[in-house]
């Protein structure tokens, strides 16, 4: 199981593959044979304010392109469910503010799972395992 981060959630279901370094992409490579690629609910969130501020382009408009990213095999979207929202409040020692990290981070957490990602923050967090 792992944790997609945001960004690459957008880089691999886009096919920016060269985005993700090679550690990233053996990682979701190895889920996709028999393992789960977990997708925050944040990160819908976080695409959608992203898009409307036109921060982001994507192929198309959000909804479809979520839509076909929940058709992904072995690909779960995770809520954020009260003992997740509560988490990313207490997380354990110095983390940044940003909350859909906080939340990516916490939804790691609670499942047992390394978070993908690129952002240095999470990598450096010694509370979250971290693929990069």
């Amino acid at each position: 199981m792992i944790v997609l981060d945001t960004h690459a959630l957008v880089w691999w279901a886009s096919g920016s593959t060269q985005q993700l370094s090679s550690k990233a992409l053996r990682a979701i490579d190895k889920e996709q044979r028999g393992g789960e690629i977990i997708v925050s609910s944040i990160s819908s969130w976080e695409l959608a304010m992203l898009t409307e501020r036109g921060r982001l382009a994507l192929a198309m408009e959000i909804s479809p392109w979520l839509a076909l990213v929940e058709q992904i095999e072995r690909l779960r979207f995770v809520p954020v469910d009260n003992t997740i929202a509560l988490a990313s409040v207490a997380l354990p020692g110095d983390f940044h503010k940003d909350p859909a990290d906080r939340i990516i981070v916490a939804t790691a957490r609670a499942l047992g799972a390394p978070v993908l990602s690129a952002d240095e923050k999470i990598r450096s967090y010694p509370h979250v395992r971290s693929v990069w």
